[in-house]
C-alpha cells in the first residue's frame, strides 16, 4: 500500500481541484472538506457562504476566483462520492 497524506481539518485550498481519474494526495489531505461541501450542498446552504467556511476563498474580495474555487471543488466532491470512494477502498484492500 502507497503511503498516502492524512486527511487534515483546516488543508491548504488549491485554486483548482484535482482533474484527473485517480486518487491524489490532495484528495486525501481535501476527503474532510470534500465532505463539508457535500453535506452543505445536500442543506440547500448558499454557495458563498460554503466557500468561505470550507474554501477560505471570499467571494466578496474576489468572486471569480471563490466561484471558480467552489465549482472545481464540489465537482471533485461529487466525484469523490461517485467514483473516488473506490480507488480508496482499492488502495486500503477493503472490500464492500
Amino acid at each position: 500500500m502507497v503511503a498516502r497524506p492524512r486527511p487534515e481539518a483546516e488543508p491548504d485550498i488549491a485554486d483548482e481541484a484535482p482533474i484527473t481519474s485517480e486518487l491524489t494526495d490532495y484528495d486525501y489531505t481535501m476527503l474532510a472538506s470534500y465532505l463539508r461541501l457535500l453535506d452543505a450542498e445536500s442543506e440547500g446552504a448558499d454557495w458563498r457562504e460554503v466557500a468561505l467556511i470550507v474554501l477560505k476563498a471570499d467571494p466578496e474580495k474576489d468572486y471569480g476566483r471563490a466561484k471558480r474555487i467552489y465549482d472545481s471543488h464540489i465537482a471533485r466532491a461529487h466525484w469523490m462520492a461517485e467514483w473516488g470512494y473506490r480507488h480508496l477502498q482499492l488502495e486500503v484492500g477493503l472490500e464492500w
